[in-house]
């Protein structure tokens, strides 16, 4: 193998493997970028609603993805709907929520706010909050 096939070769590999470690680490739920049309519509149809502040540099954000993908994997038949504000890039949308800071969830049913936090990463008060909005 020529040093050029070589190098081609290991770099893909690495590439390969660092994609892999990502995909497996992310937060495996569904979730969409916040759109106000689609948070009208879920909430006209009486979905619980958690919305996420989320920044892609934060590592509370991270933490709480993990707590909330944890909460789909023990709930699979869950039917909360989440939306994600880009804090960074979405800002007229954090300033709608009024989130303080990224790391910002929020509960909706039925256009009215059940709960609200700001950076809770604890799995307890996570989960608690998502099964009190859908009872």
């Amino acid at each position: 193998m020529s040093l050029k096939r070589s190098f081609l070769f290991t770099v893909f590999t690495v590439a390969v493997s660092l994609l892999s470690s990502v995909s497996a680490n992310a937060a495996d739920f569904a979730k969409a970028p916040f759109e106000k049309e689609l948070f009208d519509k879920l909430q006209a149809n009486g979905e619980v609603v958690l919305v996420d502040v989320y920044a892609p540099w934060c590592p509370t954000c991270k933490k709480q993805q993990k707590v909330i993908g944890q909460y789909f994997s023990a709930n699979p038949e869950s039917k909360v709907k989440v939306l994600v504000v880009d804090y960074d890039n979405q800002t007229e949308w954090v300033k709608y929520f009024k989130a303080p800071r990224q790391s910002t969830l929020y509960l909706y049913k039925n256009g009215e706010q059940k709960w609200f936090s700001v950076a809770e990463t604890r799995k307890e008060k996570i989960f608690a909050a998502i099964d009190s909005a859908v009872k």
